[in-house]
């Protein structure tokens, strides 16, 4: 059974199999098992990309972005009981716009909508936001592994 929101990293740790510093996810604040969920990522200060990138411009790669918005989704996944224990990798990105910076000590408020699943295949729609602002948006193709 998935863990009730709101929750923290040993409950994430439980369902997602990234650990840091590759976890990109601080708190799950909704979850609707094969559904959707909202969670939370606050950039850190020192985080282990800014020192190259960029050394006097920090910023966060749109790809990390884009990962963090991937274990945003995962966890609507992995939720799901039939899917506990196993492994959602990333199959692809659609439609990806990145629409703002992100600087360390920004909190990225992440969201997926899972809308359609056909065995261990499906797609979500995903965004990145800081504050109001919208970040990055994405539609995402995810593949159980069974």
């Amino acid at each position: 059974m998935a863990p009730t929101p709101p929750f923290g990293r040993d409950e994430i740790e439980s369902i997602l199999p990234h650990r840091p510093p590759f976890l990109l996810i601080d708190e799950v604040l909704e979850l609707v098992p094969g559904e959707r969920v909202s969670a939370s990522y606050r950039v850190p200060e020192d985080g282990w990309w800014f020192s190259g990138h960029f050394p006097d411009r920090p910023v966060m790669p749109g790809v990390l972005i884009v990962e963090a918005m991937a274990q945003t989704g995962a966890v609507a996944v992995l939720a799901e009981e039939e899917n506990r224990g196993r492994i959602a990798f990333f199959a692809g990105i659609d439609d990806c716009r990145f629409k703002r910076i992100v600087s360390p000590g920004e909190t990225l408020e992440l969201t997926c909508e899972i809308e359609q699943v056909r065995g261990p295949v499906g797609r979500g729609k995903a965004t990145a936001r800081v504050g109001e602002d919208l970040a990055a948006r994405g539609t995402l193709t995810f593949a159980v592994d069974r």
